[in-house]
This record gives structure tokens, C-alpha cells and sequence, in this order.
């Protein structure tokens, strides 16, 4: 507890280095930018705003602080429902009715304030064979997704393209695929996503809308190409893994879940989830060593440690990211009904379900602080490093995919945002991993086997390598 009120008071200090005037001048003028990264650096800011104004109790500072939240929180699809809820309680009555009639002329805006906040959001994006799958939060309806092709003569270059009203929080993406010269996904507006096909040759392309998921199924040209676009091709696949030293000059700290006095879940025939992720953790660790990096355990042994210390540790090791492997649980009258991998990055937002899992995995740590204090302490916190954790989730989850799926049939549960207490204080991209139901009787018969254990850990290591080559 003294830890947190030292680290508040430090925050605090720091907070008030700059004047409230200045501080908000400059989030007003990141957000005159038409920059995600400057929107992001806006929100920062009037978060301390908002943290300054309670401190000093100026309720002028604070409705400011506030307003600024809800539009930068907006144009970035965050959940600032609890900022909208405590700015419209502070309005008075006669101005809060004044602005929507002068206002409501313009229809148009209106909308797009409703479509923007209703926007669904990509989770994860993975191969299927020779499908590409984009799965998103929700069911897609059909006048979501528009799909046209261009063509150009100058460069003889196809390009199929998919406008998808949703939205993503991670920047944007290249994938790779065999034969096909460019596939890249994009944020192209503050409500369109927008997907792009591009090669030299014709791409046969086909698609449906399968409940919340988009199935893009690709062929390319049986033709062969020309010597230009293969060399061009060869170039593109050897490129990110070139600098093999540099990339690898990272620090990352890898922490097993839960430990001594805390079993974490106890699972089908008392397996229990303290021992699975210990031995997947050590595993990770061997791989990732063997490549190159350094690589550091929270715990070396079946101890106990509180939650705040195993960032405490990442942070003292300067780590470049922070990996906290978990299993997850349910009781046994859904046990055979719940199974899958997950990774959660720490965010405000959060869904039942993140908070069903978060609430398992915070439990150890009740002692510390209060669900508001964590909550309070948690939305000032994190908004930084939202982007830099979610990207990483993605690559851990793609990794452990693309690896587990060549020999066993994996359930996708996705990469979610949710609340979980042992990534606030990491001062680098963290994310927390969970590699299946313990309570699951397949699935917690292959967390014990020790040669799908290596190749989940082999998954996760591709995950990172592929977050240090793209950032």
C-alpha cells in the first residue's frame, strides 16, 4: 500500500510540472491532428487534466478535462462511457439542452457520432487454409462491408479491396501470404477499416459474412510471375528477419502466474494452473535465450508473489515487454462446454467475460487496494500503452495459433481488453496470456503433456520475434 500511495504521490509531482494551461493548450492541439498516435497523446494529457483538477478540486479545470476525455476518447473507440456519464451529471440544466438544439441542425453529424460508438472492432485477424478470417466483437450486417476492385494500367498492378465500417486499435498491418505480393489492413478512417489485396497478376476473390467473422478466400494466378516480381517477392520475405542481432537485443521478462501459497485454478483431476504455467514459462524462456534475447523469470521456483511486485521486477530489468502466462477455469458444470486460448491487454474498457477473468486472476492481490482505487488507479494509468500491449497480443495470439494448429485443433478465443491488475504499473507493452481451460478435460490433458507444452511455447516466442520485427 505504501508502494501505490508513493508511486501516486511521484505521478502526482510529475503532473504538475507543466500549468494546467499549458498542459491544456497542447491536448487541444494534438487533437487538431489528424494523427492516432497525437490523439493518443491528447487523451494522456487530459487524463492528467482531469487527475490535476480532482487533486485541486477546480471544477472548471475538471468539466474541461472531461470534455476532452469524451472527444479524444471518441475518435480513438475507447469506452468513456463513465466520463460521459460524469460530465452530462455536471452540466446544469439549462445549457445541457441549450447545445443539442443548436446542434441538431446537422443531421449528418449526429449520425456519425452514433455510427462511431456503435463501430464494431476487429479482435484478431488469422489464416485458414488459403482463407483470410477477420474476426470482429460482434455480428457484421450486410451493408457493413463494401468490396471493390482497380486496376492500374501505368503500374499493371490489381488491387481488391474491402471497406468494412469497424474500427481497430492497433496501427496498420502487412501480412504474408505465398504468391500474393501485398496484403495490408489499415484504420482508412475514424469509421472505415479498410482491407487491400495487391498483386501483379489476377487474384481470384471470394467472400462471405459468417456471423462476426469476414472469410476472404484467395487464389492466386496460376501464371508465373515475372523474374521482377519474384526477386521483388524474395526481398519482402527475407526483410524482416534480416538483422537478426539488433532485433534480438531486447530485454523480455516472462511471468508464471499465480505460485506458492496460491494454486491459481485447480482444474481437471487437480491439475493445477501454478505448475502449467511454470513449466510453459520455462520452456519460453529456453526458446527465446537460444535466440538471442535476455530473458528473465518473475519467479524461479514454486513461490509466492504479490501481483504489484512482478512489474515492479519488469520494470527494475528495464524489460522491452512483459508476458504473464495464465490458465484459465470454469466450473464444473460448464467445464466441458469452455475452452480455447486468449490474450488480454490491459484497457479500461472491458467486456463480462474479461471481467469474469480478470476477477479470477486480480483475486490474489484484494488486499492491496479496493475495486475503485483499482479502477481509478487503472484508467489513469494505462491509456499509454493501450496501442503497443494490443499490437502485442495480436502477434502473441497469431503466434501460438499458426504454431498449436499444425498438429492439434485449437479454439481461437480471441485477443480481448479487460482489467487485470498484475499489467497496471508495467512501463512496457504488456499482456497477459491465457493457454486454455485447466477445467477442460482435453484441454487440460495437453497443458500437461510436455510436447504440446513446448510447441505452445515455441508459439509464443514466433509471437514476440513477429511483435520486435514489425515495431
Amino acid at each position: 500500500m505504501k508502494r501505490i500511495l508513493a508511486l501516486i504521490i511521484i505521478i502526482a509531482i510529475s503532473i504538475y510540472a507543466q500549468s494546467d494551461r499549458e498542459l491544456l493548450k497542447r491536448a487541444d492541439g494534438f487533437m487538431k491532428s489528424d494523427s492516432k498516435s497525437n490523439h493518443f497523446r491528447a487523451y494522456n494529457d487530459y487524463k492528467n487534466l482531469y487527475l490535476r483538477a480532482i487533486m485541486s478540486e477546480d471544477e472548471k479545470l475538471k468539466t474541461s478535462a472531461l470534455k476532452g476525455i469524451v472527444k479524444s476518447g471518441k475518435a480513438l473507440h475507447i469506452d468513456i462511457s463513465q466520463y460521459e456519464q460524469e460530465l452530462a451529471n455536471k452540466k446544469p440544466k439549462v445549457s445541457s439542452y441549450k447545445a443539442p438544439k443548436q446542434e441538431q441542425k446537422p443531421k449528418q453529424i449526429e449520425n456519425q457520432n452514433i455510427k462511431i460508438t456503435s463501430s464494431h472492432k476487429l479482435q484478431n485477424i488469422k489464416w485458414r487454409d488459403d482463407r483470410l478470417v477477420l474476426k470482429f466483437d460482434k455480428k457484421l450486417l450486410n451493408n457493413q462491408i463494401n468490396y471493390f476492385t482497380l486496376y492500374d494500367a501505368k503500374e499493371q498492378r490489381y488491387r481488391y479491396v474491402f471497406d468494412i465500417h469497424a474500427s481497430m486499435l492497433t496501427d496498420s498491418q502487412s501480412l504474408n501470404r505465398q504468391n500474393i505480393d501485398r496484403i495490408k489492413i489499415a484504420q482508412y478512417n475514424s469509421n472505415t477499416l479498410r482491407l487491400v489485396i495487391e498483386d501483379s497478376q489476377k487474384v481470384r476473390i471470394s467472400f462471405k459474412k459468417d456471423s462476426d467473422e469476414l472469410v476472404v478466400h484467395m487464389v492466386a494466378s496460376a501464371k508465373n510471375k515475372s523474374a521482377k516480381s519474384i526477386k521483388n517477392v524474395v526481398a519482402n520475405t527475407k526483410k524482416p528477419s534480416s538483422p537478426k542481432r539488433v532485433d534480438r537485443d531486447k530485454t523480455i521478462v516472462i511471468d508464471a502466474g499465480h505460485g506458492g501459497k496460491d494454486p491459481g485454478a485447480v482444474g481437471y483431476k487437480n491439475y493445477r494452473e501454478k505448475v502449467v504455467v511454470y513449466e510453459i514459462s520455462k520452456e519460453l524462456k529456453n526458446i527465446l535465450k537460444a535466440r538471442g534475447y535476455r530473458v528473465y523469470m518473475t519467479r524461479d521456483s514454486d513461490k509466492y508473489l504479490k501481483l504489484s511486485e512482478r512489474t515492479v521486477f519488469a520494470n527494475k530489468k528495464k524489460a522491452d515487454v512483459f508476458v504473464s502466462i495464465h490458465a484459465n477455469a470454469v466450473d464444473k458444470k460448464n467445464a466441458h462446454k469452455a475452452e480455447g486460448i486468449e490474450c488480454y491487454f490491459l484497457s479500461p474498457s472491458r467486456s463480462k467475460r474479461a471481467e469474469r477473468v480478470a476477477a479470477k486472476e486480480n483475486s490474489a492481490d484484494l488486499s492491496e487496494m479496493n475495486k475503485y482505487g483499482k479502477d481509478t488507479f487503472l484508467n489513469f494509468l494505462s491509456s499509454h500503452k493501450i496501442v503497443a500491449s494490443n499490437k502485442l497480443a495480436i502477434d502473441l495470439q497469431r503466434g501460438m495459433l499458426g504454431e498449436l494448429n499444425k498438429n492439434y485443433k485449437v479454439k481461437d478465443g480471441g485477443v480481448r481488453e479487460g482489467p487485470f491488475w498484475v499489467l497496471v504499473g508495467a512501463q512496457m507493452p504488456a499482456v497477459l496470456v491465457e493457454v486454455g481451460f485447466i477445467s477442460h478435460p482435453a484441454e487440460a490433458k495437453r497443458l500437461v503433456d510436455p510436447t504440446y507444452r513446448k510447441r505452445l511455447a515455441l508459439g509464443l516466442a514466433n509471437g514476440v520475434e513477429r511483435y520486435f520485427e514489425k515495431n
